[in-house]
């Protein structure tokens, strides 16, 4: 999965949708997510003894890293290693969360060193949830979190080899609730869930993290590639 995502619900919503307490400070819709952004997670809180909507720094910092600059590195967790890597295992043990989406970018090089961007987006305009691990690190408790990613599947193999973990809702409280089989836990959608999901050809401006707006998700003109 590339390094670029949408959200744009507001904090009221996503407690509605995931029925969850509003915790986080509030932040601005983002079509054009990139790597250290904050954005909005959903993760079980000890204190309040209940589902909360917070914010977090994407890329997960492990509490034992000198700082936050390799944070970068780790916007992504591979399923196949989640449960096994330093880095990540304590995170998936106790510290699960579901990252709200609206959709995700990929590139397909089309020829030479051109490139066609591509959104998928659930084709009803429902959010997503990503399958999502949360750390805080250092003393003032930075929330820092990474997306579950897995082998793609079906028609989105067509874009890219790997593709969020995305979770429906019968599977989000086992997946915040800690414990629980890896392999139950990691298992991917099906393909003909799959099905739901939008591969939408959009403009270049995605490519620039400076670039905003909803104009960055509509669809152009289709593109032969395959």
């Amino acid at each position: 999965m590339c390094g670029r995502y949408a959200t744009t619900r507001s904090n009221a919503d996503l407690s509605q949708f995931f029925e969850a307490v509003d915790v986080a400070e509030p932040l601005r819709p983002s079509w054009n997510v990139a790597p250290t952004d904050p954005v909005p997670l959903v993760r079980m809180s000890q204190r309040d003894a209940a589902r909360v909507v917070d914010s977090a720094r994407w890329g997960l910092v492990p509490p034992w890293a000198p700082d936050l600059r390799g944070g970068a590195r780790m916007i992504n967790a591979r399923a196949e290693t989640v449960a096994t890597l330093r880095s990540f295992a304590p995170s998936f043990a106790r510290r699960r969360c579901l990252i709200p989406a609206d959709g995700w970018f990929e590139w397909v090089r089309t020829s030479g060193k051109q490139k066609q961007a591509y959104y998928m987006t659930p084709g009803d305009g429902t959010p997503l949830a990503f399958a999502g691990l949360w750390s805080a690190w250092g003393p003032e408790s930075v929330l820092t979190c990474s997306v579950v990613t897995t082998a793609a599947i079906g028609g989105l193999t067509r874009v890219h080899d790997r593709m969020p973990l995305i979770l429906p809702a019968d599977r989000w409280a086992d997946w915040l609730a800690g414990g629980g089989e890896p392999e139950e836990l990691l298992r991917p959608l099906s393909e003909r869930d799959l099905e739901a999901i939008e591969v939408r050809p959009v403009g270049s401006d995605v490519g620039n993290v400076r670039n905003n707006g909803p104009a960055l998700v509509e669809p152009v003109a289709e593109v032969t590639l395959f």
